[in-house]
């Protein structure tokens, strides 16, 4: 039996590097060809860039450009800039990131907690704009003194560190046995350091880049255009250029995965394989699956970077509304209206009493309508409601309530809401204590939304 971290280490960088591999079990069923995770969300940090972050400080430092009191600065997308707070705190340095606005809050916030500063850009500027995230971080090195820009794009000590690291240990681990290596490229380090080890041990091993739709980097592999780049989701994968850290000379092959695909696939990591992944990793481990299909080897060994944890990620894709809203999940509903359309009735689109009408009707309705909710109306408007439970206890207790009118029991009317309402707004107000909302649509109450007619909904479509 192996004993792992079976002496103490001097500092938390030294626990970077040497994730381990797993074997996938549920999401392979049905294929032959065996495939691997490389775990690099269980690097300290949480990230694939543990090992980048450490390598550019330390580079930085031999070259005497970073020195005591400095300060290192960076564009991210969040986990290089996690990985270089953590080495920075470290190693006792100030660190300041700029970080486009599509990032999820949790990454920022990981970063304040390091006592990094982080510059929010926004995301819908070209490369080479003031307002870029890498314009910025270069414009707060020239505005800083002793700082200087981690450059993550460009830094050669960051394939570097995956040809030391990474690329070994995938050596060792399959036991020289890798056929297919599966990475995303960002800045490109993590595919270029680890094909170029991987290449040096066995020219045949095939590598294969991953990018997300909207991206420049797979389209530019295959035709060597340089397309204009559309915005995607997926966090920390793909670019809109190339970046110098990418050498796309040792790279064998690039295909492209839609946001949908990246999420639902991360989405099942977590829930078949226990593997609490993010985005960049559902994106990857999407295409190694695929192309694990097509080969039907069970002599070759697949092997995909989980790039980062998913914690990062619980108010996006792990978010059931957010993924909703964004069409992620099949059968989407984006309004109330969604939902009312949805349901199935042979009765009239509202059933409803008026004040005047006796329990004994309104009981009648509710029998013969198969309802449990019924809204009082007058003219048009709901100036009450009564629910089949409420009805029935007070007449057991007290059966001379059956020939009273309606508007002497009725409770608070239900809320109304506009047919265009975005559904995830208006379920929220379906409490235990609010069973139903009514839809106002062309000027008129329209129909009821009902807990169980949401719940219908989300069992019906979710993914």
């Amino acid at each position: 039996m192996t004993l792992r971290h079976a002496e103490p280490y001097d500092d938390v960088l030294e626990l970077v590097g040497w994730t381990p591999l797993v074997r996938f079990q549920r999401v392979t069923q049905g294929i032959r060809t065996p495939v691997f995770g490389k775990c690099e969300f269980l690097n300290p940090g949480g990230s694939v860039k543990d090992r980048i972050g450490r390598a550019m400080i330390e580079a930085a430092e031999e070259e005497g450009a970073l020195a005591p009191g400095g300060t290192v600065v960076e564009a991210t997308s969040g986990n290089t800039g996690l990985a270089l707070a953590m080495a920075a705190v470290a190693k006792g340095y100030r660190c300041v990131f700029t970080m486009p606005d599509k990032m999820s809050q949790e990454k920022v916030k990981l970063l304040r907690a390091f006592g990094a500063e982080v510059v929010i850009t926004p995301t819908a500027v070209p490369s080479g704009h003031p307002d870029h995230y890498l314009e910025r971080a270069k414009q707060i090195v020239e505005d800083t003194p002793g700082a200087i820009l981690a450059d993550q794009f460009y830094n050669p000590a960051n394939p570097e560190a995956h040809y030391r690291t990474t690329g070994p240990e995938l050596w060792e681990q399959t036991g020289g046995r890798i056929t297919h290596f599966f990475a995303g490229a960002g800045t490109g380090g993590t595919i270029t350091g680890v094909a170029r080890y991987l290449k040096e041990r066995n020219p045949d091993v095939q590598i294969v880049g991953v990018d997300p739709k909207g991206s420049v980097i797979g389209p530019y592999f295959h035709t060597g255009d340089l397309p204009e780049g559309d915005p995607y989701q997926v966090e920390g994968c793909g670019n809109d250029k190339i970046p110098g850290t990418l050498d796309l000379d040792v790279v064998d092959d690039y295909v492209t995965v839609s946001d949908r695909d990246a999420f639902l696939m991360a989405r099942k990591l977590t829930r078949a394989e226990g593997l609490f992944v993010g985005g960049s990793t559902g994106l990857i481990v999407h295409a190694a699956l695929e192309r694990a299909r097509e080969l039907d080897d069970p002599d070759a060994v697949v092997v995909a970077v989980l790039c980062d944890w998913g914690e990062h990620y619980l108010t996006k894709l792990y978010d059931d509304e957010w993924m909703r809203s964004n069409g992620y999940l099949s059968g989407e509903w984006r309004s109330v209206l969604d939902i009312l359309s949805g349901k199935e009735t042979d009765g009239p689109e509202l059933v409803f009493v008026e004040p005047e009408e006796t329990v004994r009707g309104a009981l009648t309705a509710i029998t013969r309508h198969d309802v449990s909710q019924l809204p009082v109306l007058r003219n048009g408007e709901c100036v009450g409601a009564v629910t089949e439970g409420e009805l029935m206890g007070g007449v057991i207790e007290n059966p001379e309530l059956l020939d009273r009118a309606v508007e002497e029991v009725m409770e608070e009317p239900f809320p109304v809401v506009d047919g265009h309402l975005p559904a995830e707004r208006a379920t929220r107000l379906l409490t235990r204590e609010n069973a139903a909302v009514l839809i106002r649509h062309e000027g008129r109450i329209h129909g009821i939304v009902t807990r169980y007619d949401v719940v219908r909904v989300l069992t019906d479509t979710s993914s």
